[in-house]
């Protein structure tokens, strides 16, 4: 067994590991330190208002105690925690009072993920996460290996999980498909603040701040008298939900700082962040669907993101899903350049849901309106205040727009191989699925759409959104449309098994082909080198 971190490029597999012995004074020092501190800062004045100088004698001893326990914990957790990579299998043995073992096979690693911050790097150690499918969380966390160690099993495991195929020279054969410019840093920190929520916050600011500055005194402030100074309050409200929105588009921006996508045969790889660091793999093989993201911002300005989900469940950087940003920003036209590079869905027709979905969209936007202005009238019958409880009313006139814009924003699109639909005005969302990726299909319709004859057709696949409802979905179709749609997926998926079951046979009988040809030439060439007079 290796203890701790070594040096040297000596093969992974096959030999037992320990975490970074710097893993043991961070851990203290970022989970124990915490409740040392609060115990110091709790135990003496509670302690010492009941027991007097015997009480604080006896707080500053618990807190002793539990700074003991924490190094004996940290310590032991370092040495009964094992892991070892097998040309099938990850395992790891850990436990300091219960001991658990876990055998990870490979093939159904999804993501190999690397995360460093500024302590870390400076302390030379990461954080390495093993996402696969159908886990609920990371099902390897190891706290913490060294950098080099780090990119080497990453580079390891994905390669053994794709059957260890290629070389390691092959391994290496990356290609930069893009990188994150400064440019468009600044657009991203522009587009990152969430339209609809900024929407929200000046609604509800504008609505409820006369009334605030009523009960403070300072209706000069919030606009509560007529004339010039009635309009500060607004305008600095305004001003401050803007502002907010900017600083959260610029911490954003920062987490894809440095951001830089590289592509190999059979998998994906990118580096981002500033203060934190993180490095990844998408494996191209286990791709489930493809996200194209725009805001409504982002749109007027001709950008867009891409994410790529593969299988599983949540538990990602951060405890996020396993959908991976593989373009942050960039240009709409390079998105989808990019996106039909991995899966090439080619150009698309969207069919939009009929009319009378436009007329249901109206009459949920002004049912919306008529609640929120009888819920301010309650409020203000029920604090006997008075501000503009009807000011919500001045909406029924953007009704007509606002449903006009949520039908346009809808439809689908089948392909040769895939189906793809799209959804969402504020932030909208088009959804890649190839055929052979989807798992079910599935048709529902609400109390509301029956009575227009409209449902809803889902193409669930086996990635992490469809656990939370984020699948793709064709939205407000017509009852005629859904049974053709539901059909025409399960159909092509069908099809699309068996195109790929013919390619992989045919593949597989030509790698058969080749290998005889290869023994056969052997054999030639042993027989030119020796005749057969010389070999008797």
């Amino acid at each position: 067994m290796t203890d701790g971190e070594t040096t040297g490029e000596a093969p992974l597999t096959g030999r037992v590991f320990r975490l970074h012995p710097l893993s043991v004074p961070y851990r203290l020092v970022e989970n124990g330190l915490g409740l040392v501190v609060a115990a110091l800062f709790i135990g003496p004045p509670a302690f010492g208002a009941v027991a007097g100088a015997v009480g604080v004698t006896l707080a500053l001893a618990l807190a002793g105690l539990l700074a003991v326990a924490a190094v004996v914990y940290g310590i032991a957790y370092y040495r009964r925690f094992e892991y070892e990579l097998t040309a099938d299998t990850f395992d790891i043995r850990s436990g300091v009072f219960a001991r658990r073992e876990r055998e990870i096979p490979l093939g159904r690693i999804q993501n190999v993920d690397i995360s460093q911050n500024v302590v870390q790097r400076a302390l030379g150690i990461a954080e390495l996460r093993l996402e696969t499918a159908g886990a609920s969380g990371s099902e390897a966390h190891l706290q913490f290996v060294g950098e080099d160690r780090a990119g080497r099993l990453q580079a390891e495991i994905s390669r053994l999980s794709r059957g260890g195929e290629e070389t390691a020279e092959e391994t290496d054969r990356f290609e930069t498909v893009f990188e994150i410019a400064d440019r468009e840093l600044g657009v991203l920190a522009l587009v990152s603040a969430d339209a609809q929520l900024l929407s929200i916050m000046f609604v509800v600011g504008s609505v409820f701040m006369p009334t605030i500055g009523s009960i403070v005194g300072a209706e000069w402030f919030f606009g509560a008298e007529a004339g010039l100074t009635g309009l500060i309050g607004p305008l600095a409200t305004l001003a401050g939900i803007l502002a907010l929105g900017l600083i959260y588009g610029a911490i954003n921006a920062t987490l894809y700082y440095g951001f830089t996508l590289r592509r190999g045969d059979e998998e994906l790889r990118y580096e981002r962040g500033l203060l934190q660091r993180y490095s990844g793999t998408i494996p191209l093989g286990k791709v489930q669907s493809l996200t194209i993201e725009e805001n409504v911002l982002a749109r007027a300005l001709g950008y867009a993101s891409l994410e790529i989900e593969t299988a599983g469940g949540s538990g990602g950087e951060g405890g996020q899903d396993t959908s991976q940003s593989a373009v942050p920003i960039a240009r709409r036209s390079r998105v989808f350049e990019l996106a039909n590079s991995i899966e090439p869905a080619g150009e698309m027709a969207f069919e939009r849901p009929p009319k009378r979905a436009r007329e249901r969209y109206a009459a949920r936007y002004a049912g919306v309106v008529a609640l929120a202005t009888g819920l301010l009238y309650a409020i203000q019958s029920v604090l006997e205040a008075s501000f503009a409880w009807w000011a919500p009313l001045g909406l029924l006139l953007l009704v007509p727009v606002a449903a006009h814009l949520k039908w346009r924003s809808r439809g689908y699109y089948v392909g040769e191989n895939h189906v793809v639909t799209r959804n969402g005005f504020w932030v909208r969302r088009l959804k890649v699925v190839p055929y052979y990726r989807v798992q079910t299909v599935l048709s529902s319709e609400t109390v509301f759409q029956r009575r227009r004859r409209l449902g809803t057709v889902t193409i669930d696949t086996a990635g992490a959104r469809s656990l939370i409802g984020d699948d793709a979905a064709a939205v407000d179709v017509s009852s005629e449309t859904i049974e053709r749609l539901r059909e025409h997926v399960a159909d092509a998926l069908y099809e699309s098994l068996r195109r790929r079951r013919r390619s992989e046979a045919d593949e597989r009988s030509a790698e058969r082909s080749a290998s005889a040809e290869r023994s056969a030439s052997s054999e030639r060439s042993v027989t030119t080198e020796y005749p057969a007079d010389e070999r008797e």
